[in-house]
C-alpha cells in the first residue's frame, strides 16, 4: 500500500509537467492547426536556461529561498518566451500560406537546430544540480517504507493547477483569449473584423514557450539531471497527453499529462522499466483508434 502510494505521487507529479507542456501543443494546435513539434526542445531550452540562472545566481550569492526560485523562473520564462516567437517568425509565418506539411517539417528540423545548438554550447554530458528545495512531508510510514511527499512535487503540482486556472480565465474573460478563440474558428473572417491575427498567433507562441519553460523548471528542480536531448521524449509524451485528453482542451492536456505521467511510473515500478515508453506510447495508439477527438476533446463539424 505505502509503495503504491508513493508511486501515485511520483506519477501525479510527473504527469503535471507532461501537462503543462502539452498546454503549450494545444494552445497552438487551436490557434493554427498544426503540431509545434519544435516544443519539446523549447522544453529543454528552459531546463538548461533555468540551470544557467541559477549558476549565475549562486556565484552572486543571492541563489536562496523562495525568492531566488521565482528568479530563476522568470527569467527563464523571459528569454524562452523570445525564443518561442522566434520560432513563430522563423518555421511558421513565412509558410502560413503553404501545404500543411511545410510548417510540420519545418519545425522538426528547427527542433534538430535547437537540440545541436544546446548540444555544441553547452556539451554532451549530462548536467547535474545539487537539490534547491530538499525535504519533504512523511505521508505514512509501512514495514520502513517512508512514503514522502517532496515540497518539490508539492511545488510542481500547485504551480500547474495555477497555471491552468490562469490560462483558462484568459482565453474565457480577456481580448486575447477572444481573439484567440476568433483565430480558432475562421482566422479569415477574424482578420477581416480587425483581430490582428499575426499578433495573436506570436503571443500564443510566446505563452506556449513560457509555459514549457515553467515546465523545464520545475524538471530541473524534481529529478536536478538534464541534458540536450530531454526534449524530445518529453515533447513526445507531452504530444500523447495532448491527444489523450482532446487536442485543443486546456483541461484535457493536463488531465492526458496527468495520465501518461502515471501510466509511465506505475508500469516502471511493476514491470520493466524498459518499456515504460512503449506502454506511455501504445496508449496514443488505442486512442486513435477509439476515441480520436481524446477524452475531453470535441466533435470537429464540418460544413458542406
Amino acid at each position: 500500500m505505502a509503495y503504491a502510494l508513493q508511486q501515485l505521487i511520483n506519477g501525479i507529479s510527473l504527469g503535471m509537467i507532461y501537462g503543462l507542456i502539452a498546454v503549450g501543443y494545444t494552445m497552438v494546435y487551436g490557434i493554427i492547426g498544426m503540431i509545434n513539434f519544435a516544443h519539446g526542445d523549447v522544453f529543454m531550452i528552459g531546463a538548461f536556461l533555468s540551470l544557467i540562472a541559477v549558476l549565475l545566481l549562486s556565484m552572486g550569492g543571492v541563489m536562496g529561498g523562495p525568492a531566488g526560485i521565482i528568479l530563476v523562473l522568470l527569467l527563464s520564462v523571459v528569454i524562452t518566451g523570445i525564443y518561442g516567437w522566434a520560432i513563430e517568425r522563423i518555421a511558421y509565418r513565412p509558410l502560413r500560406g503553404s501545404f500543411r506539411l511545410a510548417p510540420l517539417i519545418s519545425a522538426i528540423g528547427l527542433s534538430i537546430v535547437l537540440q545541436n545548438f544546446v548540444q555544441v554550447s553547452q556539451g554532451a554530458r549530462v548536467k547535474p544540480m545539487e537539490t534547491l528545495v530538499p525535504g519533504g512531508v512523511e505521508v505514512m510510514r509501512e514495514e520502513g517504507f517512508v512514503v514522502q511527499f517532496a515540497y518539490t512535487q508539492m511545488m510542481i503540482i500547485g504551480v500547474t493547477l495555477a497555471v491552468l486556472a490562469v490560462f483558462t480565465i484568459l482565453v474565457t474573460r480577456t481580448p486575447l483569449g477572444r481573439a484567440m478563440r476568433a483565430c480558432e474558428q475562421d482566422r479569415k473572417m477574424a482578420s477581416l473584423l480587425g483581430i490582428d491575427t499575426d499578433k495573436t498567433i506570436s503571443l500564443t507562441f510566446v505563452i506556449g514557450a513560457a509555459l514549457a519553460s515553467v515546465a523545464g523548471t520545475m524538471y530541473l528542480l524534481r529529478y536536478g539531471v538534464i541534458d540536450f536531448y530531454i526534449g524530445f521524449l518529453a515533447g513526445v509524451k507531452a504530444f500523447t497527453a495532448a491527444v489523450l485528453g482532446g487536442i485543443g482542451s486546456l483541461p484535457g492536456a493536463v488531465l492526458g499529462g496527468l495520465l501518461i505521467g502515471l501510466i509511465e511510473t506505475f508500469w516502471s515500478a511493476y514491470f520493466s522499466v524498459q518499456y515504460k515508453d512503449v506502454a506511455a506510447f501504445s496508449i496514443l495508439v488505442l486512442t486513435l483508434i477509439f476515441l480520436p477527438t481524446g477524452l475531453l476533446g470535441r466533435q470537429e463539424v464540418e460544413k458542406v
